[in-house]
């Protein structure tokens, strides 16, 4: 690969006073998936910690000062690589196997890592082929109904199967907010890996239709409102909008 070795891995994004979106600006945007730090009064969450290429703890220090709960939403390689960096790890207990133990083929690995995924290199020795998930056991479960309070903010657990077993969202009902995760995000939804099931994720967007959403923060692209969020679930729903065969749909994005 005969790109450049760049430092500055990350861009953080304010979005609110208390919310930033961090992300991997080297890795396509095709993939790169959306970190979303939380800054609470009792402590900090961080939602999703991108492929793990750089270290990720100290971008999130310049940010506070105060302790970070990760929560994976799910269990794929570009939500989990930078989970190992941070003490407490909170997921869902159906996907505690991956957490572990992550391998070439179930976090995914396999149908998106190649040369165009990176627009430049984290580090001289790094080769795409090499890559790999480190392992970051969960710390504890997250399960539909637990509540994650940051003194100051209220969020609800969600679980959203069907993108993957144990999918969760976070919503924050006084805001009307909603960290989905890749249960949706605007744009083709993936519904094809191994542990993919597509009539459980359609009773999961089904559910999700009806939610009282103002804004969703998606795992990927940008944020959205209720409409387009219905706009998305109908398209699937009627059999459009779903990615397909994943080495398809990656070479349909080289082609862009």
């Amino acid at each position: 690969m005969n790109k450049t070795v760049i430092d500055d891995w990350y861009q953080v994004t304010r979005v609110s006073k208390d919310i930033s979106l961090i992300r991997e600006k080297y890795v396509a945007a095709w993939l790169r998936c959306n970190i979303w730090h939380l800054r609470g009064k009792n402590y900090d969450l961080l939602i999703d910690s991108g492929m793990g290429l750089r270290p990720l703890k100290q971008e999130i220090a310049i940010l506070s000062e105060k302790p970070v709960t990760l929560i994976s939403t799910h269990c794929h390689f570009d939500h989990i690589g930078g989970a190992h960096e941070f003490e407490c790890r909170l997921g869902h207990q159906l996907e505690a196997a991956l957490h572990s133990k992550p391998n070439y083929a179930n976090s995914g690995i396999a149908e998106f890592v190649r040369a165009e995924t990176f627009l430049a290199l984290p580090d001289r020795e790094f080769q795409y082929e090499n890559y790999r998930v480190k392992p970051a056991p969960l710390t504890g479960y997250l399960d539909e109904g637990d509540v994650i309070d940051l003194g100051d903010r209220v969020l609800q657990v969600l679980h959203l199967p069907g993108h993957s077993p144990g999918s969760i969202a976070l919503y924050e009902m006084k805001t009307r907010t909603l960290f989905s995760g890749d249960a949706i995000y605007d744009g083709q939804l993936f519904d094809t890996v191994y542990h993919s099931d597509k009539a459980i994720y359609r009773e999961s967007l089904r559910r999700l239709r009806e939610l009282d959403v103002e804004t969703v923060h998606g795992g990927h692209y940008e944020s959205f409102g209720r409409q387009r969020m219905i706009e998305i679930i109908d398209d699937y729903l009627a059999g459009r909008g779903a990615m397909g065969d994943a080495g398809a749909w990656v070479a349909s994005q080289l082609k862009k």
